[in-house]
């Protein structure tokens, strides 16, 4: 949901840069997992505060009192239990969902298995890793994407198996 840039001021606050598409968003959920330097199981942090700032949010959570203890989560990720987040409307799914599942075209010819979503700044792509050792990159866009069937893990795409 979004990353520790740097401590902020004297009291513990942190510049955070969010991943999600409104940057307030990640304000919304006010229990945040992050590890510490040096720890390789996340904490839950609990939001006492936080505002907007520039195109960054800056924020407070419990525990974190100082600036050495935010310099400590620096490049932690801020991710939020599943169970906080609200379920996705109808034809709307989370990218989170999509790794593993299989891809085929729409005349049935299987291409691989989405191994990633990534972000590349116009939308999305789809890395599908091919069982003949192929990858590929799919723009996960309507003209392309055409159907996504959660419950059998199956996406369809508009794409070809030479692509």
């Amino acid at each position: 949901m979004g990353r520790v840039a740097a401590p902020y001021g004297v009291r513990g606050w942190m510049k955070v840069q969010p991943y999600t598409a409104t940057p307030e968003a990640l304000l919304g959920y006010p229990v945040w997992q992050m590890s510490m330097r040096g720890e390789r199981e996340p904490r839950e942090f609990r939001l006492i505060e936080g505002r907007a700032h520039g195109g960054a949010l800056v924020a407070k959570v419990e525990g974190v009192d100082s600036p050495e203890a935010a310099a400590l989560l620096r490049g932690s990720l801020i991710e939020v239990a599943r169970a906080a987040m609200p379920g996705a409307d109808a034809g709307e799914v989370y990218l989170a969902d999509l790794p593993g599942c299989m891809v085929v075209t729409g005349g049935g010819v299987e291409l691989g298995t989405v191994e990633a979503v990534d972000d590349c700044g116009a939308h999305p792509l789809l890395r599908v890793a091919g069982a003949d050792g192929a990858s590929r990159l799919i723009p996960l866009v309507p003209a392309y994407v055409t159907g996504v069937d959660l419950a059998a893990r199956v996406v369809e795409v508009d794409w070809e198996a030479d692509y």
